[in-house]
């Protein structure tokens, strides 16, 4: 899934009977991963040494000096068929 994708995705799922555009969904998704020209809040953290926790999705961290993200059991779960 590229971002038009995923742009598309969250506003069916976020729209359920709300006034969502593909626009305001993209700029939420740019501000919460960032563009090339401009990163966004989860590389702002990690660069401040922080780390992004999504319960049950998972965090974002620093390791080695590089980016990861360790999923959460819900997202392990769910991957793995063992939910939904």
């Amino acid at each position: 899934m590229d971002r038009s994708g995923l742009v598309e995705a969250v506003t069916h799922k976020a729209a359920d009977g709300g006034d969502l555009s593909l626009e305001q969904v993209g700029r939420v998704v740019d501000a919460l991963f960032g563009t090339v020209d401009r990163a966004g809040a989860i590389a702002e953290a990690l660069r401040a040494g922080k780390t992004v926790t999504l319960t049950g999705f998972g965090s974002f961290h620093q390791e080695d000096g590089e980016a990861g993200l360790r999923p959460g059991k819900a997202l392990n779960e769910f991957v793995h068929g063992q939910v939904g």
